[in-house]
């Protein structure tokens, strides 16, 4: 048995009685939905078409929210039901970014996650979801897909039906018959602002046509979405923009109606990226050098880089927690694991890691030398899986596919060499380290920058794999980021740190420019983390 939806966007008309149904029989609060209508217009005026489109969880075979979901709060039923238990959620939102469907939220009330659960309190008893029951169409069918006498499934086998994001291999069973390409496709059209009817205009109607015709480049590739997002603050869209869509007619779909949904990660995550790189960077250094008898700079390498590590690991984990919904629940990720989740593999990373480190910096401060060379790989080999562990996080995140690049791993790898070796040359600048330690720092910075440089360019620069990693990186070099990201993280972060590195090692007043070097790589890392974890987020999911 495994249940599943079609909805018959032929007969859908609009009249949302399935999300009144939904809050209804859900207790869903304002502001948030389990299910939801969009409006899509196509055409030129008077010949003009609106579409539908009814949006929920789509009860994936392959789910990946129950996969990332680190306390198993989000399961898969026998009955192919993905439903969730509240009680276990710890509110870490993974598993909003792991769907590409848009389909969970944060609810307001618990703050623990939620979506359609199918009514499983209905189905359980032989009851139909109670969207199934207000449809005044009856266009969405509900019932057992493996059932060949079942309703559904014949509607699958005679009708062309499809699917969302069929790419992303996680075997929906939310199948359409007659969705609009662009109502069913996000991505074609610019991210809404506003909120239908809260449109507001100095200028008239004609006024906003002849800036369009005076500013071609205005008019997007696709059609402008002018109204949307009726749970969000309402605001106006600029002149040109309104303009440019009144010219660019309606070629691909305008969406004049839809739902708020957040961006689940902010800025406690990037500072998490950042100073886990710092953490793990440092006290990777550290067993190199000494690995490679590099250096024989005792306190820099056996005391130093342990105790900044530590430093910036305990702030990574309050990073971590405080970024939960549910902080109080933390524990949950130890004591009532999903192994299958990085967010639970990479806690057992973390710990394990700061274990080695506490071990390491004890045998320096004792000076029990054999030890701390006992300890030099397998220390070695566990910081470069606490740099590296969340290309593998962020893999999970299926809905984000900027976030997907195979480039992410040796990426965090170089951007944990950066983060050590500037952290280090402050830190050897303060104690008065050696010459020779301040040129190995230096020296392994300018490396880490140059493999930094060269991964910017290969996840940027290069063809992309789909249009959501196209419009992300967009976003980035040309969109609403380009100033954070050319002014702080290549000019300051890269170029600056670069030239302050270059002049450093040349012996030019070594521990200022040092220094500097360190400073501006470290504030273009942290400006990078910021912008890469907001372009992810920036394309429409629904």
């Amino acid at each position: 048995m495994r249940y599943g939806f079609v909805i018959d966007q032929r007969r859908c008309i609009g009249c949302h009685a399935c999300t009144v149904a939904c809050k209804s029989e859900n207790d869903v609060p304002l502001g948030v939905f389990r299910t939801w209508v969009k409006y899509v217009e196509k055409g030129r005026y008077p010949n003009t078409r609106r579409h539908f489109l009814v949006q929920r969880c789509n009860h994936c075979d392959n789910a990946p929210c129950v996969k990332i979901c680190p306390t198993k709060a989000l399961f898969k039923r026998p009955d192919g039901i993905i439903d969730f238990d509240n009680r276990r959620c710890i509110g870490c939102k993974s598993c909003m970014e792991a769907c590409p469907y848009d389909a969970l939220y944060i609810d307001p009330v618990t703050d623990t996650a939620a979506k359609c659960n199918y009514c499983a309190h209905r189905t359980e008893i032989g009851l139909q979801p109670a969207c199934v029951l207000v449809c005044p169409e009856e266009a969405i069918i509900a019932g057992d897909i493996d059932d060949p006498t079942s309703r559904i499934s014949q509607l699958l086998g005679r009708e062309d039906v499809r699917v969302r994001r069929p790419d992303q291999g996680t075997q929906p069973k939310l199948w359409y018959i007659g969705a609009e390409e662009s109502a069913i496709t996000p991505e074609t059209y610019v991210d809404p602002q506003g909120g239908m009817w809260s449109q507001h205009h100095e200028e008239p109607v004609e006024s906003l046509i002849a800036m369009a015709r005076n500013q071609p480049s205005a008019a997007p590739r696709t059609a402008r979405v002018i109204a949307s997002d009726a749970a969000a603050p309402s605001g106006s869209l600029p002149a040109a923009s309104v303009a440019a869509s009144i010219l660019a007619g309606a070629a691909t779909g305008q969406v004049d109606y839809n739902v708020a949904h957040e961006q689940p990660w902010g800025r406690l995550v990037s500072l998490y990226l950042w100073t886990k790189s710092i953490s793990a960077g440092a006290f990777l250094l550290a067993t190199l050098a000494l690995g490679f008898s590099l250096t024989t700079g005792h306190s820099t390498f056996g005391i130093l880089a342990p105790v900044l590590s530590l430093f910036f690991l305990l702030v990574t984990t309050a990073l971590l927690v405080g970024d939960l919904r549910h902080p109080e629940r933390f524990l949950y990720i130890l004591v009532k694991p999903n192994l299958t989740s990085w967010l639970v593999k990479g806690a057992y990373v973390l710990i394990l890691f700061g274990g080695l480190v506490t071990v390491w910096l004890a045998a320096s401060l004792l000076r029990l030398d054999a030890v701390t060379r006992a300890l030099i790989w397998p220390a070695a080999l566990f910081a470069l899986a606490a740099a590296g562990y969340s290309a593998f996080l962020f893999g999970q995140a299926e809905g984000r596919d900027f976030w997907q690049s195979p480039l992410l791993l040796p990426h965090l790898l170089a951007q944990a060499f950066v983060a050590g070796a500037a952290t280090l040359s402050l830190a050897a600048a303060a104690t008065g380290a050696p010459m020779a330690t301040w040129h190995l720092l230096v020296g392994t910075l300018l490396l880490g920058l140059t493999v930094h440089v060269l991964l910017l360019l290969g996840e940027l620069a290069v063809p992309h794999s789909n249009a959501h990693v196209r419009l992300a990186a967009e976003q980035l070099v040309h969109g609403g980021l380009r100033r954070p990201f050319w002014g702080l993280v290549v000019i300051v972060g890269i170029v600056l740190a670069g030239i302050f590195g270059v002049l450093a090692l040349a012996g030019a007043a070594t521990p200022v420019l040092s220094v500097l070097a360190g400073i501006c790589a470290l504030v273009g890392l942290l400006i990078y983390e910021d912008v890469w974890i907001t372009a992810g987020q920036s394309v429409p999911l629904s």
